[in-house]
């Protein structure tokens, strides 16, 4: 597992149970947990704004996002200029969202991935390097 940067990690209320698997799956990785810690009903805006303030200030962190659908988180995620959120349904989009995009926040969708599949493709992002290159151009594109 890489660990030459901080990862962060937040989830909504559907997120939780998937969050908690991922930290018990990944023991030795130093995963800080922002919330929300029980399963009452949040609003994941201010889950994905606390990754956001984490990643963007630092260039050499990861964050990771949790909700049902991943699609809110996304949405949320990607307001900021400095942040390339990839919502991940497969081992594929793992990979590629950091390969050709140098994506540094991966986000998951509790009700549609299981546990196992979600630890499988966070393993992926956490070990798989920007190519730059071509990429490099279009990623640089991203921010207006």
């Amino acid at each position: 597992m890489n660990d030459n940067y901080k990862i962060y990690m937040a989830s909504d209320h559907a997120g939780l149970l998937l969050k908690k698997h991922l930290t018990e799956y990944f023991p030795d990785l130093s995963i800080e947990d922002l919330g929300p810690y029980s399963d009452e009903s949040v609003d994941y805006p201010d889950f994905a704004q606390a990754i956001v303030d984490k990643v963007s200030n630092d260039s050499s962190s990861k964050g990771i996002l949790i909700c049902g659908s991943g699609i809110g988180m996304s949405i949320a995620a990607n307001r900021n200029p400095k942040i390339r959120g990839a919502l991940c349904r497969t081992l594929d989009d793992a990979r590629l969202c950091r390969e050709h995009n140098d994506a540094n926040v991966i986000i998951f969708a509790a009700r549609v991935n299981s546990n196992d599949e979600c630890a499988e493709m966070l393993k992926i992002f956490l070990n798989t390097e920007f190519e730059g290159g071509r990429h490099q151009r279009r990623v640089s594109k991203l921010t207006f």
